[in-house]
């Protein structure tokens, strides 16, 4: 795993630093680390994914921001570079969402971008 951590390229909001730590103190494993992937599909061609995981690959990169230890398979993390992740509360639905400088177009729920 390729540490990148002192060239941070991808930020976390404190509210989804909040999230991520909350999340993973239910897990109960010091092993996790955030993955953060894209996938084809969605309605624009790529889609955000999320998940823990405490087993990864030699082509994954490590970043640490705001105390939340992530990591990104390096296909996905060209996508991604200068992209801020935040967490949103609103009244029907909660979620992580990516503001991302590279997507050149978005659909309308925010989880599926163009390139």
């Amino acid at each position: 795993m390729s540490d990148i951590e002192n060239n941070v390229n991808i930020s976390i909001t404190n509210k989804a630093a909040n999230k991520i730590s909350e999340l993973l103190k239910e897990e109960n494993n010091d092993n996790l680390k955030l993955r953060v992937f894209i996938t084809g599909g969605g309605c624009s061609g790529f889609q955000y994914g999320f998940t823990f995981e405490d087993e990864f690959t030699p082509d994954d990169l490590y970043i640490n921001d705001n105390d939340v230890k992530m990591v990104i398979d390096s296909l996905s993390y060209q996508y991604l570079i200068g992209a801020t992740i935040d967490y949103k509360e609103e009244m029907l639905s909660s979620q992580f969402t990516i503001s991302n400088p590279n997507a050149a177009s978005t659909c309308g729920c925010g989880q599926s971008f163009g390139v």
